[in-house]
């Protein structure tokens, strides 16, 4: 199968594109927009995480560009143009050691940032629990947690600690669980469900939202009254080209619109940012729902005036 970075159709980038996400906000009626699921991380994790979608076109599978390969300063700047008020600073780990490390940098990130939420990892290690207490006294405002990547089992008992702090705290996590682009061994909507049926007031954001196990995570979000999602890449050309969102879920996708995030991936993404914006205006579901993706219901998450 062969993908397309499709989707750009003259929007741009920079000013331009600037100037049509701000017309954008001004025609949904919202102050900026909240953005939960960006990417900041030390240079040299994040020329790695390039790496590996480049090597996506050696593949012949799908194309991945990477539309805003700039530096850290001009990442900043773009999100400021767009307007969007707060965003995060996704980290995480692939193996054991690196967690306690990124959320330091983190922190100093979100310390040196205006706009940043303040985002932290975890990883099933041994002083998992400790350096997660520390992160949510040192101010951490949301976590992630890349069940695909890290390729561990939300499950693992390290983590049952973890959990439990979490809940127990109201602090956010954004789990990439679904099995998109690329199934792992513990991804899929079931050990999310395990998970949730022990910590059944865990703060969870499922991300992508949950692609393409779709409805199953439609379900655990109407299930449980703290599990949310995020609009990263879905309904974009680029993923209905791949694992397209199933149009008998429009339904109950406009019923959770109070549970329904923004989320980009920037600046990890094969189009412009303000793709992803049309892609969700496109849907149809009106400028009430519109405005909550984009605005309101991250506003009332992190409590943002």
């Amino acid at each position: 199968m062969s993908g397309s970075s499709g989707g750009n159709g003259g929007e741009g980038s920079g000013g331009a594109e600037a100037a049509e996400v701000r017309r954008f906000r001004e025609r949904v009626g919202v102050p900026g927009l909240i953005d939960v699921h960006t990417h900041f991380m030390p240079e040299r994790v994040l020329k790695k995480v390039w790496a590996y979608f480049d090597s996506y076109a050696t593949t012949g599978e799908v194309e991945w560009p990477i539309t805003y390969r700039h530096e850290e300063e001009r990442r900043v700047a773009l999100l400021g143009e767009f307007g969007v008020r707060a965003f995060t600073s996704m980290i995480y780990p692939h193996k054991a050691g690196m967690a306690e490390w990124l959320n330091g940098w983190a922190r100093d990130f979100a310390r040196r940032t205006p706009g940043c939420l303040h985002t932290a990892t975890f990883f099933p290690e041994p002083g998992v629990d400790r350096y997660v207490r520390e992160a949510v006294e040192a101010g951490a405002r949301v976590f992630k947690s890349h069940v695909q990547v890290g390729g561990y089992d939300p499950n693992d008992p390290l983590l049952e600690p973890v959990w439990g702090l979490l809940a127990e705290a109201g602090v956010p996590v954004v789990v990439h669980c679904g099995s998109g682009p690329e199934p792992g061994k513990h991804t899929g909507p079931e050990p999310i469900a395990r998970l949730l049926a022990r910590h059944p007031r865990l703060p969870l954001v499922v991300a992508h939202m949950g692609m393409p196990e779709y409805a199953e995570f439609f379900g655990l979000a109407e299930r449980y009254a703290e599990v949310r999602l995020d609009t990263t890449m879905a309904f974009t050309d680029f993923s209905e080209a791949l694992m397209p969102f199933p149009e008998e879920e429009s339904g109950r996708l406009a019923d959770l619109g109070a549970k329904v995030l923004l989320g980009s991936d920037f600046p990890n993404i094969p189009y412009s940012y303000l793709h992803q914006l049309r892609s969700l205006e496109r849907l149809g579901l009106g400028d009430a729902w519109l405005r909550g993706v984009v605005y309101g219901n991250g506003a009332r998450l992190f409590g943002i005036g």
